[in-house]
């Protein structure tokens, strides 16, 4: 079966299963883990790590990468994975284009996924690739000279075609890079320190990470980065009362606020929970503190249907294997939803996906009942709605953006608030729409045959 062959039979399964899924209330689905698949290190890869990025394709299906491996698959792999369908390995890297995808992959708008290796290459330092048609291609082979090394991150695209990365270490502090349509690459910016955390492209137009030292305190930092390399140091951590070592990602909720994690210090020493506005303003939601709770997070969060915030720790919970918890905007509520036990998976690192059906899911890096605990993906059902997601956030009117979502087809309209805009159905889980003259800055609404979906931020609407 070829990859077109593949994405097309990929479609029909999906949509057969968000028809199944939807003839149940959602109250009998609330609250389910779900031990999706088992690694085997031979011929899948195995123990993603972090940050691990699962992506949703246009077709629906979700995309990520496994950075080790033993047999066929020791240089790490990229797998599919479609309910009920299951797991498919797309492509095993020989070393040569990278070894140990760390990163997972981001979507581009042009619908294929970029990602990097932490090694690997012509230079063994690591690369940056595009994969696309099943088969992956080098942007970039990273030297450790002035373009840095070791990238864990994946690069995410802007606009005008530019992607957008930052490496962890080598030789220099980490790297921010770009990589121009036609492939030209350069350095624009030098982090305060290492990071293993993607960019988030913000609905300011600018970039936001984390690096893991450097700042006032050198326990850390989130800073701010402009496309044209201008970076300013948005907070930095102070190791007697926030926490230190920013390790995941931060994440725009629909407030428009950052949220993300520390995973070191805190009251408790078991690292923080954290609030950032883009002025600065900054606050302390939660300490871990209790066993119940977990400790040492790596991963960064995903906002539900139900404005919660939802994450995993890498380690405490009951069982000690990690666990996966919500937690509301105000920092009053903190809910411990599964405890990671080994047989089902343990150890998860990675920032879990929020796909468009309402299912959570995550990759654990080591634990499972089948071959030999070499990690494990999983699913949570906790009855959240359906929606549909941009893959920009922002833009002017007459900017053409993509909608991720399913049970597209036949769709009726996409409205921009109240004011209705041109689309175009390219499938059952993937719509453009032009940004409409008029339009300000709401939630966007496909008006579908099976019931209308929203995205949960809104989009901004630039002059």
């Amino acid at each position: 079966m070829n990859f077109t062959d593949f994405v097309s039979s990929r479609r029909v399964i999906r949509s057969l299963a968000i028809l199944a899924l939807s003839a149940f209330p959602p109250i009998a689905r609330a609250g389910t883990y779900t031990e999706l698949y088992n690694f085997n290190c031979a011929t899948d890869g195995c123990n993603p790590g972090m940050p691990a990025l699962m992506a949703q394709g246009w077709d629906g299906v979700l995309y990520g990468t496994l950075q080790s491996g033993t047999s066929i698959s020791s240089y790490g792999t990229v797998f599919s994975f479609a309910p009920p369908a299951g797991f498919t390995t797309l492509y095993r890297f020989n070393g040569d284009d990278g070894y140990g995808p760390q990163s997972g992959l981001t979507l581009g708008f042009d619908g294929a996924f970029y990602g990097t290796t932490t090694n690997g290459g012509s230079q063994r330092k690591g690369t940056a690739f595009k994969l696309s048609g099943g088969s992956v291609s080098v942007l970039h082979e990273f030297s450790d000279g002035s373009d840095g090394a070791y990238p864990w991150a994946p690069p995410v695209q802007t606009p005008d075609g530019n992607l957008y990365g930052v490496t962890d270490t080598g030789s220099n502090p980490g790297r921010v890079y770009k990589i121009a349509p036609s492939g030209k690459f350069s350095v624009i910016a030098t982090l305060p320190s290492k990071t293993q955390a993607p960019l988030v492209m913000a609905n300011d137009g600018n970039f936001y990470g984390t690096t893991m030292g450097g700042g006032d305190f050198n326990a850390g930092t989130v800073f701010r980065l402009s496309t044209r390399g201008k970076l300013k140091i948005v907070h930095s951590f102070d190791p007697s009362t926030e926490g230190t070592t920013p390790i995941g990602p931060v994440m725009q909720a629909a407030d428009g606020k950052f949220y993300g994690t520390t995973s070191a210090d805190g009251t408790a020493n078991q690292g923080t929970v954290y609030q950032l506005s883009a002025n600065g303003a900054f606050a302390i939601l939660h300490n871990f503190q209790t066993t119940k709770e977990g400790s040492y997070s790596l991963a960064g969060f995903v906002q539900g249907s139900d404005n919660d915030l939802y994450s995993v720790t890498s380690a405490g919970g009951i069982n000690g294997y990690g666990t996966l918890y919500k937690i509301n905007t105000t920092g009053t509520r903190l809910t411990a939803l599964h405890q990671f036990d080994y047989p089902t998976g343990a150890y998860p690192e990675a920032t879990l996906t929020l796909d468009t059906s309402g299912i959570i899911y995550g990759l654990a890096a080591k634990g499972g009942s089948l071959n030999g605990a070499d990690g494990v993906l999983f699913s949570y059902d906790g009855g959240l709605k359906p929606f549909a997601a941009l893959t920009l956030w922002a833009g002017a009117p007459g900017t053409t953006i993509g909608i991720l979502g399913q049970g597209f087809s036949g769709a009726t309209g996409v409205d921009f608030g109240s004011v209705a805009a041109s689309f175009t159905v390219a499938s059952d889980t993937y719509i453009t729409a032009t940004v409409p003259s008029g339009a300000a800055t709401a939630k966007v609404t496909v008006l579908a045959p099976g019931g209308n979906l929203t995205t949960l931020r809104k989009f901004k609407v630039l002059p």
